[in-house]
């Protein structure tokens, strides 16, 4: 996911984003034990939600200066 199309995202949408993600690795990590066929997206989902958090933060820093 794109930064652009993160910061497009509301509070909520991005809330819920993370949880989804969160879930997801987790999914992943079940699989782990067995062969993945594609490795990366353990760095791709960790990444995401670290973009997710950061234009959070941003968001409510925003907020917090008004």
């Amino acid at each position: 996911m794109k930064i652009k199309d993160i910061r497009a995202l509301s509070k909520e949408e991005l809330k819920e984003k993370i949880s989804d993600l969160r879930k997801e690795l987790m999914d992943f990590e079940f699989k782990r034990s067995g062969n993945l066929e594609k490795p990366h997206v353990f760095r791709v989902a960790r990444k995401t939600i670290a973009r997710i958090l950061t234009v959070l933060k941003e968001k409510e820093n925003e907020t917090n200066k008004r």
